[in-house]
């Protein structure tokens, strides 16, 4: 058995364990959260490669800052506006993984930074961080838990969309929370979904097609509510894949958003190939808005994100770079690609609201 083989081995039978434990049921948000997060076994804690451009290279999937070294450099100006209007010399970056983000914006920041502190719960990505950006190893700092206050621009390039969602099904008549169960015994067992009569509900109150199944997204809107609770002073840029609350549970979308990822390949199982491939959910935008302004936050702008990095000077950024590589930045912005799918949101803490410039042109923050 190889090693990679043997981590999912490793893999599933801690998850049913936990199964067993939990009294024979286990909500998918947990599995989820142990799928990609066990120490050592799960997608983000174990050795296998995540990020690259080609199936080749043994990837599964490729962000905007592997795609562009431009898409820092575009970012970089609405960091350096965020960091003057909070009076600030310090960025926190959320699952930096490769450090291809954080290169490309201390490259292009210099010394408008002084620190650049990384929250990040894989390991073996930390590793490869340092590695990356041992040019600024002055500025790093590596965090396990957070400070009571902080003060900065954070930054969650791709964030959101891997933590852990709750999964609801509708019948036509009743809800379900769908969990995960052990199926079969002893060598041949493995794991299959079953669904229980819960209260919960999506946010939306409208009626769904029987046979429906979608996400709720507490995990995602109680990390916006602890930034809220400790950025004393400063501003927050998500961006990741998603829709407004009135898209994101449309009822046109019956199978919900819940992806998987394996060798530049996408797939809506995550029962198999446990901890060798990403497992994802898109955005609801309109709940992340909200837990924000609710814990204290002002919602500086949302946009997509091709009208965010062309309002931070990408098509000057692009006129000025080789022929390659203004074909690779074309990907960020283009509408089939990554420029309408993916969504910017920002928001200021404390008395550091401003017009922020990745916003001027396109807010859509009325959609949400």
């Amino acid at each position: 058995m190889s090693k990679v083989v043997q981590t999912s081995h490793d893999l599933v039978t801690l998850i049913q364990r936990e199964i067993d434990q939990a009294g024979g049921w286990l909500p998918f948000d947990r599995f989820m959260a142990l799928a990609l997060y066990a120490p050592g076994l799960g997608y983000y804690a174990n050795q296998r490669q995540k990020f690259g451009l080609m199936p080749g290279s043994g990837s599964d999937f490729v962000t905007a800052p592997e795609l562009s070294p431009l898409f820092g450099h575009a970012l970089a100006a609405q960091v350096a506006q965020a960091l003057e209007a909070s009076g600030s010399d310090e960025v926190w970056e959320f699952g930096a993984g490769t450090g291809a983000l954080a290169a490309q914006l201390l490259e292009t920041l210099g010394e408008r930074v002084r620190r650049y502190r990384i929250v990040d719960l894989s390991g073996t990505l930390r590793a490869r961080q340092a590695e990356r950006l041992q040019p600024w190893a002055h500025k790093l700092e590596w965090l396990d838990q957070l400070p009571a206050q902080m003060h900065g621009v954070v930054l969650g390039n791709e964030v959101l969309d891997a933590m852990p969602v709750q999964l609801l099904s509708f019948d036509g008549r009743a809800w379900y929370e769908r969990g995960v169960v052990i199926a079969g015994s002893g060598l041949a067992s493995g794991l299959a979904f079953s669904d229980r009569p819960t209260e919960l509900r999506p946010p939306l109150h409208q009626q769904m097609v029987p046979g429906s199944v979608t996400e709720i997204h507490a995990q995602a809107e109680a990390f916006v509510r602890t930034l809220a609770e400790r950025l004393a002073r400063g501003a927050i840029l998500l961006i990741d894949y998603g829709f407004p609350e009135r898209e994101y549970y449309h009822p046109q979308r019956l199978g919900g958003t819940l992806m998987c990822h394996h060798e530049h390949r996408a797939d809506g199982d995550p029962l198999a190939l446990v901890g060798l491939k990403d497992i994802t959910a898109h955005v609801n935008f309109t709940g992340v808005a909200l837990a924000g302004q609710e814990a204290g936050l002002t919602v500086l702008g949302y946009t997509s994100q091709a009208h965010f990095l062309i309002n931070c000077g990408l098509v000057e950024l692009m006129a000025e770079a080789e022929l390659p590589q203004r074909v690779m930045a074309h990907k960020l912005i283009a509408e089939h690609e990554m420029g309408e799918l993916f969504k910017v949101i920002g928001f200021a803490a404390g008395d550091t609201p401003f017009d922020a410039l990745g916003f001027a042109q396109g807010d859509r923050s009325h959609t949400l």
